[in-house]
């Protein structure tokens, strides 16, 4: 079954409780291969006025494609209490895919692997952790975008 890399992140409502009832959920779209550890991250983006974001990555097996299993995520959000707000703003759960096999999906409103995957330490670092093969990724970022990423539990 095709294996894809999903970040998880929360900032409220008990963020690491959070974090860990999403990965719970996520055994409802297939098998949870690997889950890093989960990190204390600093805000990203224009919303820098919030709290620390908890965040982590899973590696999933599943047999939904990858459209379906994007349309499932954002349903878990809503399931799991997110609510919608401002983009980057504070949430109680958050679910982007990066990758998916090796698939490539350049579409307006999806694109795989993630487009700002590359640039995010909250997302490099619990990858890189469960995969080596991002660790080049992760090493290229820079000393102070590291600096923003704490482990705050083991894996």
């Amino acid at each position: 079954m095709p294996l894809s890399y999903i970040s998880l992140g929360s900032n409220i409502d008990g963020p690491i409780a959070q974090v860990r009832r999403a990965i719970d959920h996520l055994r409802n779209y297939g098998e949870v291969i690997a889950v890093s550890s989960l990190y204390r991250t600093q805000p990203w983006g224009t919303q820098k006025e919030q709290p620390d974001f908890i965040n982590c990555v899973v590696l999933l097996d599943t047999h939904y494609s990858p459209q379906e299993l994007l349309l499932r995520l954002k349903a878990a959000e809503r399931e799991l209490g997110r609510v919608p707000s401002e983009r980057w703003g504070p949430r109680s759960i958050d679910f982007d895919m990066l990758t998916y096999d090796n698939e490539t999906i350049d579409d307006p409103d999806f694109v795989l692997p993630h487009p700002r995957m590359r640039e995010r330490a909250f997302v490099l670092v619990p990858l890189a952790e469960i995969d080596a093969s991002y660790e080049e990724m992760r090493d290229a970022l820079s000393p102070n975008e590291l600096a923003t990423v704490v482990a705050v539990e083991a894996g």
